[in-house]
């Protein structure tokens, strides 16, 4: 069947859906899983099997893999040009001595994003690394399931148009995907050459079980009072699916938008890791001021006599969670998540927090933690337009000042290192050498936790941990 068949035709999308609905009890697929994490055991970090005398094991565990493909693949006909490619670079790959694999042709062969459609699945098969699991381009297998609401098809179809963004949800995985990755990136799969990219996808389902995890742990803590939307996410993973994968829409697509000093994606510009904080910061800060602008928008017209669709409805809904989701994932799981070693995302949740402290709409009191909710919107897209004023005025500077220029803000709301050389200020070799001598000269750790996180992270400690390998069915 030809791959886009599913593309039109309702009947084959209802076979499609109903025919992989139970893959992963499936016999095949429980011996692709097995014969792919006993290929790991065999594999090094860049993916080959250097040892002649493992060859032979290795052989098997392919032939068991592609075969498990050839069963399975009639279960996914939208993936079929996909797996049959799979199979022949896997076949190639052992054919030639199990050297570096390339799977260029078969991730070439995979697009998802043509196939965004709510409950259906693939079958994916890659030697990749995980982003936040491992950093060895091992055998990977995945039962994975898109998450596509229709509210989110006619925001994509409309102002948050983003052709690349896929939508996932765990259903079953080998072992690099039992971490803390939540993401399936095609630059993590092994290749010979770097093509040009067409999708991202991100497992919501297990973002969504963290947030409720966590928050839920840290709200008792603080003895936060949480707000009536905000505590129904606690107790519903399908609602809060969904309004991570709004939030995550909106945050993917601006990556490539807005007044960019640097490439977007900073691949490899080795930049201070402040700097990639602040990127990830300014995009969820954005995906918090659309939501922002949605919610009052759709409010006026409510407030006007209309009465909302249900899209237009459910949109509302989530863009009223996507502010609180943003909030309490960045101030409660991203800043004590992860080692101090040029942790990017645990600073952007320190900055934040800082920054809704120091406008005087977050309170710690009495060793209570309360927002001031009225206010909380303004003071958030605050900082949002604080960080694109900064990258509006570095278009104009030369790189290294554009780093002093951003840590000058940081710094501003987060109290540096005691032993911090740039607090202290770079000395004028430095300052007139290359780039790499003022990244050599960030610590690890630059701006330390708060004591007000010190304590929580104590006492989240084991909470954050609970969360490695989460899926949606556990929260």
């Amino acid at each position: 069947m030809n791959s886009q068949a599913i593309i039109g035709e309702p009947e084959v999308l209802e076979d499609a859906l109903e025919a992989a609905a139970d893959v992963e009890t499936t016999d095949e697929w429980l011996a692709l899983k097995a014969a792919a994490t006993a290929l790991q055991a065999l594999q090094v970090k860049d993916g080959s099997v250097p040892d002649a005398a493992h060859h032979a094991q290795a052989r098997d565990h392919v032939r068991a893999i592609t075969a498990s493909v050839v069963e399975l693949a009639p279960r996914f006909p939208h993936d079929a040009e996909y797996l049959a490619a799979s199979v022949v670079d896997f076949d190639r790959w052992a054919d030639g001595g199990f050297g570096v694999p390339d799977f260029l042709d078969s991730l070439t062969a995979f697009q998802p994003q043509r196939h965004r459609i709510d409950g259906l699945r693939h079958l994916v098969v890659f030697p990749m690394y995980t982003q936040n699991g491992s950093q060895n381009r091992l055998v990977e297998g995945l039962i994975v399931e898109v998450i596509w609401p229709e509210f989110i098809a006619a925001l994509e179809a409309g102002d948050y148009g983003n052709k690349l963004f896929v939508s996932l949800r765990l259903v079953d995985f080998t072992p690099g995907y039992d971490t803390n990755s939540a993401v399936l990136f095609p630059e993590t799969v092994a290749m010979r050459e770097i093509p040009t990219f067409t999708w991202g996808a991100i497992f919501q389902d297990r973002e969504a079980a963290r947030y409720r995890r966590v928050v839920a742990a840290a709200a008792e803590i603080t003895k936060l009072d949480l707000p009536a939307d905000a505590a129904r996410m606690l107790d519903d993973q399908h609602l809060t699916e969904e309004t991570f994968v709004m939030w995550d829409i909106i945050h993917d697509r601006t990556h490539m938008r807005g007044d960019l000093p640097f490439d977007p994606f900073m691949i490899k510009q080795r930049m201070p890791f402040f700097l990639y904080s602040l990127e990830e910061l300014r995009c969820d800060l954005t995906a918090f001021r659309e939501s922002v602008r949605i919610t009052r928008a759709l409010r006026a017209r409510v407030s006007a006599g209309e009465e909302l669709g249900a899209l237009d409805a459910q949109t509302l809904e989530k863009a009223t969670l996507v502010q609180y989701a943003v909030i309490f994932d960045r101030i409660f799981r991203f800043a004590i998540t992860g080692t101090r070693v040029r942790n990017y995302d645990g600073l952007g949740g320190q900055l934040l927090f800082a920054w809704l402290h120091q406008k005087h709409v977050l309170h710690w009191t009495d060793t209570s933690l309360a927002f001031d909710w009225d206010a909380v919107p303004d003071a958030v897209v605050a900082l949002g337009d604080a960080i694109d004023e900064l990258y509006w005025k570095s278009i104009d500077r030369p790189k290294v000042a554009h780093w002093l220029a951003a840590y000058e803000l940081v710094a501003s709301v987060l109290t540096p290192h005691p032993a911090s050389n740039w607090a202290r200020g770079l000395p004028d070799d430095v300052l007139a050498g290359p780039p790499k001598g003022y990244t050599d000269l960030v610590l690890d750790d630059e701006f330390p936790l708060s004591m007000f996180y010190e304590a929580l992270d104590k006492k989240m400690k084991a909470v954050i941990e609970s969360t490695v390998g989460i899926r949606g069915t556990d929260a």
